[in-house]
């Protein structure tokens, strides 16, 4: 086996995985979330999730391999961040900061594995692995706009409020 078919099935089993643990982690911050929208993003995007774990398969599938995951240390790290930060109710503002951290994550091993299949010659691994790396950057851009056009200017509203009210209270 080539080192770098060698190297992109590790790769693959690893993302396999991170989409695992996400189809977990994205009900509780959908969940957590207070905005309609940001909670309406997360249940879409897990449902898209859910097809990146379908689509993976068919990608072990045209390698010829069967579908497993390795422990992905890496989103482990980023869910239990975004766990911390709902167990602390840090807000829209940090989940959707967590949220996006996760998405810039895929966008990179998806990029990755996508340029790997190309090199490798197998351009229906690439078509599924293109189509995903798409959806993860229209999720990352859908985060993006909800923080800028609603919930980053929400949440600085609230606090402006807040800042008013104790300074009258201190007077």
């Amino acid at each position: 086996m080539s080192k770098l078919r060698e190297t992109f099935l590790e790769e693959l089993a690893d993302i396999y995985d991170a989409e695992k643990q996400l189809t977990k982690a994205l009900p509780k911050m959908a969940k957590a979330a207070e905005h309609e929208e940001l909670r309406n993003a997360l249940e879409e995007h897990l449902e898209e999730t859910e097809g990146h774990v379908e689509r993976l398969e068919q990608v072990f599938e045209i390698f010829g391999e069967s579908a497993k995951g390795k422990k992905c240390k890496a989103m482990q790290g980023l869910v239990q961040e975004a766990e911390s930060l709902i167990k602390e109710e840090e807000g829209d503002a940090a989940y959707i900061a967590a949220a996006q951290k996760v998405e810039h994550y895929e966008i990179a091993a998806y990029g990755t594995l996508r340029t790997w299949a190309n090199h490798l010659g197998e351009e229906e691994a690439v078509r599924l692995l293109e189509e995903t790396l798409e959806e993860e950057k229209a999720a990352d851009e859908k985060l993006t706009t909800l923080a800028e056009d609603a919930i980053n200017i929400e949440e600085r509203e609230g606090e402006e409020e807040e800042e008013t009210s104790s300074r009258r209270g201190s007077k």
